[in-house]
C-alpha cells in the first residue's frame, strides 16, 4: 500500500529529534496503537454486520459492549491498547487474538537468544535494554517451554530406511537429577543419508552407558524406520557395538580413530607427544590391515617400555579398528572418524558452557535441541567430504542392500 506523502508530512509535523518518532512515547508507538485499535474496531464491525451507531443494529441481538485494556509487547516496546467487545462475547479478534500478549516474532527473538546460550536473566536484561520491554524470567521459561512438544515430535519422527553411515558420540552436561547435580552424558546420533547429507537422528540422556541403554537406543532407531546401516562409527562407547549388531546384524562397527589417538596420547608426556602421534599415524595410514598390524608391532617395540598401555589398547580394540582398511584412503576419511559429529558437539559445548548446571534433564535437552536447529540449518549446503567416492565403493560392496531400499 502506497502511503500519501502529504499524510506523512502531516504526521511528522513538529519533528525535532529521533525520540519524537521512536522514543518511549514517540509517533511510531502512537501510530501502532491507533492502527491496531482502528483495525480491531473494523473487525468488530464486520463481525456484527453494521457500523457503530447504525440504526440497522437495533434488535440485531448483539451489540458493542465497551472495551477492555490489553498490554502488548514487541520490538517497539510495550503499548496498551483498547480492545472492543461485543455483548455476547462471541467476537474473536484476528489481528490481536484474545489471549495474545506479544506480537508475532517476539517469541522467536526470545528463542533465538536462548538457543545461543543466553541465560534467562541475560535475555531479560537484553530485551529491556534494546527494546525497553520488561518481561519476567517466568515468561521466558514459558516461551521456551513451548518447544518441548516440538522436541518430542522431532525425537519420534520417522527416519530413512537406510543410512550408509551413522556416527555416535556423547557430550557431558551438568544437570540436576534426583536432587543432586550430576555430570550426565547426552548422546547424539548423526546419520548420513544416501544423498550424502547429514541428519541428527536423536538426543538421549543417561547417567550410565552399557548394553541395555544402547539396545534401547538402537531399538528406537529401528522402530522409527531405520532398517539398515552400513557402518556405525563410534568412540568406544561401552556396549554399543553389541547393541547395534543385535538390532542391525549386517552393520560394521568402526571405532573412531581420532578418539583412539586422543586416548592414546593421555599416557604420553608432552615431550614425546609429537613423536608418538607420528608413529601412530603410520598404523592407521597403512595400506592394509596386515600392514597396520606390522606397524603396530613396530610401535610396541619402540614405545612399550614407556607407554605399553597404548599398544595394548589398540590390540584390544583391533577388530573395531580395521573395518575401514577395506576402503581406499580417500573413502576412509569419510568413515573412520566422528569429526562430523565432533564439530557439532563443539558448537553445543560453546552454548552450554555458560550454564553452571541445568535444573533438569528436560531443560538441558530443550536448549540442546534449539541449538541444534541453528547448527544443522547449514548442513543442506554441501554433502559429506568425498561422499561420491564413498558411495561408489558402497555400491560395489552392498549393491543388493542399496537396491532393497531404492525408490521406484
Amino acid at each position: 500500500m502506497a502511503l500519501n506523502n502529504e499524510l506523512l508530512d502531516k504526521l511528522i509535523e513538529g519533528y525535532e529529534k529521533p525520540e519524537d518518532l521512536i522514543g518511549e512515547n514517540g509517533l511510531l508507538k502512537q501510530l501502532t496503537k491507533a492502527l491496531l485499535e482502528r483495525a480491531l474496531n473494523a473487525e468488530l464491525t464486520h463481525h456484527l454486520g453494521y457500523e457503530k451507531h447504525d440504526p440497522e443494529g437495533r434488535g440485531s441481538g448483539n451489540s458493542r459492549n465497551g472495551t477492555g485494556r490489553k498490554n502488548l509487547k514487541g520490538d517497539f516496546g510495550e503499548i496498551e491498547i483498547e480492545v472492543p467487545r461485543d455483548r455476547r462475547g462471541e467476537f474473536e479478534p484476528k489481528i490481536v487474538s484474545k489471549h495474545q500478549r506479544r506480537f508475532d516474532g517476539f517469541d522467536d527473538k526470545i528463542l533465538s537468544m536462548y538457543a545461543r546460550g543466553m541465560t534467562t536473566r541475560e535475555i531479560q536484561g537484553h530485551l529491556e535494554e534494546i527494546y525497553g520491554v520488561q518481561i519476567s524470567p517466568s515468561l521466558i521459561s514459558e516461551v521456551t517451554d513451548e518447544v518441548i512438544e516440538e522436541v518430542h515430535q522431532w525425537q519420534s519422527r520417522p527416519l530413512e530406511p537406510l543410512y550408509p553411515i551413522v556416527y555416535m558420540d556423547a557430550l557431558f552436561v551438568k544437570m540436576r537429577h534426583e536432587g543432586r547435580v550430576e555430570n550426565r552424558a547426552v548422546y547424539l546420533a548423526v546419520g548420513v543419508r544416501m544423498d550424502g547429507f547429514k541428519d541428527v537422528l536423536g538426543l538421549w540422556a543417561a547417567d550410565t552407558e552399557g548394553p541395555k541403554f544402547w539396545l534401547t537406543v538402537t531399538t528406537e532407531l529401528h522402530s522409527r524406520g531405520i532398517e539398515d546401516i552400513f557402518i556405525a562409527c563410534v568412540d568406544g562407547l561401552k556396549g554399543f557395538p553389541e547393541a547395534i549388531e543385535a538390532v542391525f546384524p549386517k552393520t560394521q562397527v568402526q571405532l573412531c580413530i581420532v578418539h583412539l589417538i586422543r586416548n592414546s596420547l593421555k599416557y604420553v608426556t608432552q615431550k614425546d607427544r609429537k613423536h608418538v602421534a607420528s608413529d601412530l599415524k603410520a598404523v592407521y595410514n597403512a595400506a592394509t590391515a596386515e600392514a597396520a598390524q606390522y606397524e603396530l608391532k613396530q610401535f610396541g617395540e619402540k614405545w612399550d617400555e614407556r607407554y605399553r598401555p597404548i599398544r595394548v589398547m589398540w590390540e584390544r580394540n583391533w577388530d573395531r579398528v580395521i573395518p575401514f582398511f577395506a576402503f581406499p584412503p580417500v573413502v576412509r576419511k569419510a568413515i573412520y572418524t566422528t569429526n562430523a559429529i565432533e564439530s557439532l558437539n563443539m558448537s553445543l559445548r560453546k552454548i552450554i558452557k555458560t550454564r553452571a548446571a541445568f535444573p533438569s534433564e528436560q531443560a538441558a535437552l530443550k536448549l540442546l535441541y534449539l541449538a541444534l536447529r541453528n547448527v544443522v540449518r547449514h548442513w543442506h549446503q554441501r554433502p559429506v567430504l568425498y561422499w561420491k567416492e564413498a558411495l561408489n565403493h558402497f555400491a560395489v560392496l552392498w549393491e543388493d542392500r542399496i537396491r532393497a531400499f531404492a525408490r521406484p
